[in-house]
């Protein structure tokens, strides 16, 4: 019997060599790589934004009673007040907690809806740090020496027009646009990119009952429904999401289902039928990777937000909208910068489809 030790298996890499490599390619763009991680910091600091911007303190202890006024609502009454809810900032409770504990405030004392009524001059106000300590502190009961005319009641951008801090409504702002367009993105390419999978690999009546149906579906008008839903139900953010969700799948429909009209017919495509592989093998593996190559010349931004129409976000009309606005230039070298310009575009346009191409679409043989 041999004495040769048996080898621990190798542990399996976190990223296969496939995204390994096109990891690698995405940190080969330095500005797209240094973007990914400026956008991820600031997003993960919205996040946190109740613990960064709030008008109440995030950890208190009163009575010797540890309490968590950022998370959970306590009653006023439970420091000897009588309303529903408790104004942290008002002198009362602020003088009742601290004669029986502490609190611990955020950085900046004001949510996006608080409003600021020290500030030293009628709304909109210039950010604080732009007046005096004196302009700051006049509206305070004992000026200078009041202790809430302290950094924590700055507002560092200023206010809107009725008085409430602009930075703690742009951290809260960014925060629920941010998670609004990532859910709508990805519920909305989940369910058009599986419509359009469906109606182009099976075809025949499955296509046609599918697209009548989102013709009709299409011809509703979204602004007028809208309107009506929201005097029905309250606004709020999951019913809006909920709308949009129910409407924007259909942008992602139809390059999928002209992807998969093409290649449904390829030789690989029909072999992996005749060996009996399954139709979702065969639409996951060897269909949806091409076609998501094809939804690059799609709009980044949904063409509503930009205020477009459906063809102006496209990639490919940046080529002629560059070229002439640099021919419009009066010293006699707009014509051949327009024209290497439109070239540069091309070529960049073609590497980038190369580029994702070949690591999106693996051709697998049946």
């Amino acid at each position: 019997m041999s004495g040769t030790a048996i080898s621990a298996p190798a542990r399996r890499p976190f990223l296969s060599p496939l995204n390994a490599r096109r990891w690698a390619n995405f940190k080969a763009n330095r500005r797209g790589y240094i973007s990914l991680w400026f956008f991820t910091i600031l997003f993960a600091l919205t996040l946190a934004s109740e613990f960064i911007a709030n008008d109440r303190p995030i950890i208190a202890s009163y009575k010797g009673e540890i309490l968590f006024p950022a998370l959970v609502d306590y009653p006023e009454e439970k420091f000897g007040g009588f309303l529903a809810v408790t104004n942290y900032r008002d002198p009362f409770i602020r003088d009742e907690i601290g004669a029986h504990g502490w609190m611990l405030w955020p950085p900046i004392r004001y949510s996006y809806r608080t409003v600021n009524n020290e500030i030293p001059q009628s709304a909109p106000a210039k950010p604080s740090w732009m007046y005096t300590i004196e302009e700051r502190c006049s509206r305070y009961a004992q000026g200078v020496d009041d202790p809430d005319c302290s950094v924590g009641n700055w507002n560092w951008f200023g206010t809107d027009d009725q008085a409430r801090d602009v930075l703690a409504r742009v951290l809260y702002g960014v925060r629920i646009s941010v998670l609004f367009g990532l859910i709508l993105t990805g519920a909305s390419a989940v369910i058009g990119v599986a419509a359009g999978a469906v109606q182009g690999y099976f075809g025949g009546w499955v296509d046609l009952i599918f697209q009548r149906f989102i013709e009709i579906w299409s011809s509703i008008p979204l602004l007028y429904l809208l309107l009506i839903v929201s005097r029905i139900l309250p606004p709020g953010f999951w019913m809006l999401l909920a709308i949009m969700i129910v409407f924007s799948w259909v942008s992602f429909v139809g390059v999928v289902r002209a992807e998969f009209l093409r290649a449904r017919n390829f030789e690989y495509v029909t072999a992996a039928r005749a060996l009996g592989v399954p139709d979702r093998t065969i639409m996951i593996r060897h269909l949806l990777p091409n076609a998501m190559v094809a939804t690059l010349d799609l709009p980044a931004v949904h063409p509503q937000r930009l205020d477009l129409d459906a063809d102006g976000a496209r990639f490919s009309r940046l080529r002629p909208a560059a070229g002439l606005a640099i021919a419009r230039r009066t010293d006699g070298s707009g014509q051949e910068q327009s024209q290497r310009a439109v070239a540069r575009i091309d070529r960049l346009r073609c590497h980038r489809r190369r580029a994702i191409a070949s690591h999106l679409y693996r051709r697998s043989d049946p």
